[in-house]
């Protein structure tokens, strides 16, 4: 429970409305979308401004109370649980979209406006923001931005951070900065809005930003590919983009994930192939034409034993939804749903999956993966029981191996999920031990008393491998 002075201090900043440390509330806000890591924090704030955000900084500082920034919980490596107590930081009194700016193609949020609305809102003034995380439904742009979030549409159009062009934030002695804003070009000394952005709360607290938007694409088209085995898939991956063709969609689901889907979704996939490819090309309508032949020839010669346009929109947005719901599908197995990401060269990736199937046969966990085939992404995804200490075990030394792969293969640790607490042990392995020094050294510098989401990326208890980790 927050000191009588401290809780005295907030009220007296934000009202005693919003700020809540009842048993219930602590408990919502102990975890996030991650299982395994819980922690109840001392009490909830709900600022409705920068202001009262810079405000409850200041006395979190006095007092050296910790804050935890968070969206809607959907964060998938323990990045929004607070593991050292302290106060959670919510922005539902701050979701407005303040502004869209048709002059400058920009749109002005607050960090508690969720993607879909930004999405929506976009299209509704005729402009396109492409950042689409399979959570849209639910999570904020604030959220997106401290994970730097991807999507389906990254391979074409690029992640969360590519359309970030400038930051409010709140720093941990209660100044408020503004980086960037409505610029084509701004090298103005350091580049503090890509700093913020993936920094998981552990730099400063975003309390707007400037998004880029874009003219939408006036044609998209979606076309479905079946195969015998994830070798062939991945080599049709290899090959659209050995074409010069970079598609706005290139996911993949191996055969598991599609028995769960269908399941699930109901959409008609045939369940008895070993994988496939979910493709989908936008822009000019002669151009798409011609990069869905070309893809469809690639799919062929590599095997695909089906390849289909979708006959209409409709099935069209059926599909893309359906591989959406991957994560909601395997749920609904067991008891706990583990998703991860690992990220490794596309030309890795049927070496990777294989991976996976033997680590999880090894360990003896079941282990599903798809994920964003053109950019190398997977998800490999263990249903288990957090309740069952003995399996759980093996399923965090299964994720280990799996970590460790994607490094040896030239790869990642996380592509878009963030490190967190969750994989802040493995941090090393993908930066060296110089890497997360030079880290540290910016946390120590903009964040001294160390009250900015604790615990968070830098972990106590490194894995140490001789193979991988260590100063490179």
């Amino acid at each position: 429970m927050l000191q009588p002075e401290v809780k005295d201090a907030l009220i007296h900043v934000l009202g005693k409305a919003y700020i809540a440390d009842t048993e219930e509330q602590r408990i919502a806000y102990s975890y996030d979308g991650t299982p395994g890591f819980s922690a109840e924090p001392d009490a909830v704030v709900r600022p409705g401004s920068t202001q009262d955000v810079q405000e409850v900084v200041k006395i979190c500082r006095q007092y050296g109370v910790p804050i935890v920034p968070r969206g809607s919980g959907t964060n998938l490596c323990a990045g929004t649980t607070p593991t050292y107590g302290g106060v959670v930081m919510v922005f539902t009194r701050m979701k407005d979209i303040l502004e869209v700016d048709q002059e400058n193609l920009t749109m002005t949020v607050q960090p508690g406006v969720t993607t879909l609305e930004i999405v929506q809102r976009a299209e509704a003034e005729g402009l396109f923001y492409p950042p689409d995380p399979s959570s849209m439904k639910i999570s904020t742009i604030g959220g997106n931005i401290n994970e730097n979030s991807g999507g389906l549409r990254g391979l074409k159009y690029g992640v969360t951070k590519d359309y970030v062009l400038g930051l409010e934030a709140v720093m941990s002695d209660g100044s408020c900065i503004r980086t960037g804003g409505k610029l084509a070009k701004d090298v103005a000394g350091y580049d503090f809005t890509k700093l913020l952005t993936g920094s998981e709360g552990t730099l400063g607290i975003v309390t707007e930003a400037v998004l880029k938007l874009v003219p939408p694409p006036p044609v998209k088209k979606t076309m479905l590919a079946l195969y015998p085995s994830m070798e062939y898939a991945a080599a049709s991956v290899s090959g659209i983009i050995a074409s010069k063709i970079i598609p706005a969609t290139l996911e993949f689901l191996d055969q598991p994930t599609m028995e769960a889907v269908e399941a699930y979704a109901q959409v008609g996939l045939p369940v008895e192939a070993g994988a496939l490819l979910l493709i989908e090309q936008d822009g000019e309508e002669e151009l798409v034409d011609r990069h869905m032949a070309q893809m469809k020839e690639v799919c062929e010669k590599n095997h695909a034993f089906s390849v289909k346009m979708a006959a209409s929109a409709e099935e069209a947005a059926a599909l893309t939804e359906a591989r959406r719901s991957a994560l909601t599908a395997l749920a609904r197995r067991r008891p706990t749903t583990m998703l991860e990401d690992a990220t490794v060269p596309r030309s890795k990736i049927a070496e990777m999956v294989r991976f996976i199937e033997k680590t999880a046969a090894a360990h003896q966990v079941e282990i599903c993966t798809f994920g964003h085939a053109g950019d190398g992404n997977l998800h490999p995804t263990c249903m288990t029981d957090v309740r069952d200490q003995e399996e759980m075990a093996r399923v965090e030394a299964a994720f280990e191996d799996i970590f460790a792969e994607a490094v040896r293969l030239g790869g990642t640790i996380t592509g878009e999920h963030g490190v967190g607490e969750m994989k802040s042990p493995y941090l090393a392995w993908k930066l060296g031990e110089s890497g997360v020094v030079a880290m540290k050294a910016v946390k120590q510098a903009l964040d001294p008393d160390n009250i900015m989401n604790p615990g968070k990326l830098f972990a106590g208890d490194t894995r140490n491998r001789v193979s991988l980790g260590g100063d490179r």
